[in-house]
C-alpha cells in the first residue's frame, strides 16, 4: 500500500472544519484503556500510527474528499476561490474559513460538472455579458446594463406579494440568461452553519456557467439584495466571495449598483423625517417591508445619498441587526414546535434552483449524465434524483404569475 503522509491527513481534517475530537467521533475511533479516541486520530496526524484502509476510506467519506487525494504526497496549494472580498477579523476568519472552504469546492466542483454538459450542446454560445463591464464604468452603467439583460422591472418586483416571491421572481431573469443561482448556508446540517458575518454571497464568473450562491441563512428580505450584489461582481468579470461588511472598494461598488436597481435616488427623496432613531428605525422599516428589500439597504442608501448620517446609519445597522437576530431567533422556536418540518425535496428543490434542475433533467433524459453524477450536480444522493426532479416536474414554479 502506498506510503501516506500525515501532513495530507491533518490537511484534509482541518480543511473540512472539524476538530480532532469531532473528527475522531465521526470516523468511528473509540477510547481504550491505552488511548483516547482523539489521541488515536492524532497518532495518524503525527505520523507514529499508520492507517488502515478501512479508516482511509471513513476519513474520506467524513472530510467529504475522493479518496486518492489522501494518498497524495504533500498537501495541495490551497484551492483558488477568486478573490476575497471581505473584510473579517482574524478570529472569524479562523472559525469559518474551513466550513467555507468545503462549501465553494463544492460549488465549483459542480459549477465544473455544468459546465462541461453545456459545452456538449453545440447551441450554446459564451455569455457575453460576463466580464462586460468595469469599475470606470460607473455604477450606475452597471445597473443599467444588468437590469436591461435581466429584462428586470422594478415596478412588478414590488408587486410580488411577499418576499419569497419577489426573490423567485429576480432569480427567474437571472437564470433565463443563463446563470444559476443556489441557496446554501452549510455542509447538509445546521451543525455546519456558516453565518452571515463569514459570508454573504459567492460568483463565479464563467462565460459559459456562471454560478451565484447565496447565504441562505442570511434574512429573505436580504436574499434580492444580494442576488444583484453577486451579478455586479460577474458583469465586472470577478470570481469572488462576498461578506456582509463593505469596506472593500469593489464590495462597496457592487453594494452600490445593487441598491440602486431596488431604491432609485428618487424614491429617497420622499422618504419622511423621523425625530428619534427608534421612529427613523420604524419608518423605514414600513419603508422597506413595501417595497420588498431590507431595511438595512434602505438607510445604506439614505446615508448615500446624504438623508442621514454616517454614525445614524450605522446605530440604525446595529439595530436592525438585533431586530433580525430576534426575529430568527422565534422562527426557530416556532419550528420546534411543528412536527416534521417542510418537505425535504420541496426544500431542496428551492436552494438548487429551476435551472439546475431543468439542465439535469434534459441531460438525464439524453443519457448525457448518470444518477450518480446527477446527484453530484443536485447536491444530493443518487437515489434522490429522481424524486427531486419528479417533484420539479409537477410544482409550479414559485414566480409564475
Amino acid at each position: 500500500m502506498p506510503r501516506v503522509s500525515p501532513d495530507v491527513l491533518l490537511w484534509a481534517r482541518e480543511t473540512s472544519g472539524l476538530s480532532v475530537t469531532d473528527a475522531a467521533h465521526k470516523i468511528g475511533f473509540k477510547s481504550t484503556t491505552k488511548a483516547t479516541a482523539e489521541e488515536r486520530l492524532a497518532a495518524l496526524e503525527t505520523g507514529a500510527v499508520a492507517p488502515s484502509v478501512p479508516q482511509l476510506r471513513k476519513m474520506a467519506k467524513v472530510y467529504r474528499r475522493p479518496l486518492v487525494s489522501l494518498y497524495l504526497s504533500k498537501p495541495p496549494i490551497r484551492g483558488e476561490r477568486g478573490e476575497d472580498f471581505r473584510t473579517l477579523p482574524e478570529s472569524e476568519h479562523r472559525k469559518s474559513d474551513p466550513l467555507l472552504e468545503v462549501l465553494l469546492r463544492d460549488i465549483k466542483a459542480r459549477q465544473n460538472m455544468v459546465s462541461s454538459l453545456l459545452l456538449e450542446d453545440d447551441d450554446v454560445s459564451p455569455l457575453s455579458f460576463v466580464g462586460s463591464q468595469s469599475l470606470s464604468n460607473g455604477s450606475q452603467a452597471v445597473g443599467d446594463s444588468i437590469v436591461r439583460v435581466l429584462g428586470f422591472d422594478l415596478g412588478k418586483f414590488r408587486s410580488k406579494p411577499n418576499l419569497d416571491v419577489a426573490f423567485s421572481y429576480l432569480r427567474e431573469l437571472a437564470e433565463r440568461v443563463g446563470i444559476f443561482v443556489v441557496l446554501a448556508g452549510n455542509l447538509g446540517s445546521h451543525h455546519t452553519t456558516i453565518e452571515v458575518e463569514a459570508f454573504r454571497g459567492f460568483a463565479l464568473a464563467d462565460v459559459i456557467a456562471p454560478f451565484v450562491l447565496i447565504n441562505d441563512q442570511d434574512a429573505k428580505s436580504a436574499w434580492s439584495f444580494t442576488l444583484l450584489h453577486e451579478l455586479a461582481h460577474l458583469w465586472l468579470g470577478q470570481t469572488g466571495v462576498s461578506g456582509e461588511r463593505i469596506e472593500n472598494q469593489k464590495e462597496r461598488f457592487c453594494s452600490d449598483v445593487a441598491s440602486s436597481i431596488l431604491l432609485p435616488d428618487i424614491d429617497l427623496f420622499d422618504f419622511g423625517n423621523a425625530v428619534t432613531l427608534a421612529e427613523r428605525a420604524n419608518a423605514i422599516g414600513q419603508f422597506a417591508n413595501a417595497r420588498r428589500i431590507s431595511a438595512s439597504m434602505v438607510s445604506y442608501r439614505l446615508q448615500l445619498v446624504g438623508r442621514i448620517t454616517l454614525t445614524e446609519w450605522r446605530s440604525l445597522s446595529g439595530l436592525f441587526r438585533q431586530q433580525w437576530l430576534r426575529s430568527k431567533e422565534q422562527v426557530r422556536a416556532k419550528q420546534k414546535e411543528i412536527d416534521g418540518g417542510p418537505n425535504y425535496y420541496v426544500v431542496r428543490r428551492h436552494r438548487v434552483g429551476a435551472a439546475l434542475l431543468s439542465l439535469v433533467g434534459r441531460s438525464i433524459e439524453e443519457g448525457t449524465l448518470s444518477p450518480t453524477k446527477a446527484g453530484k450536480v443536485l447536491g444530493v444522493k443518487p437515489r434522490s434524483v429522481a424524486r427531486l426532479l419528479n417533484l420539479a416536474a409537477t410544482s409550479s414554479p414559485p414566480y409564475a404569475a
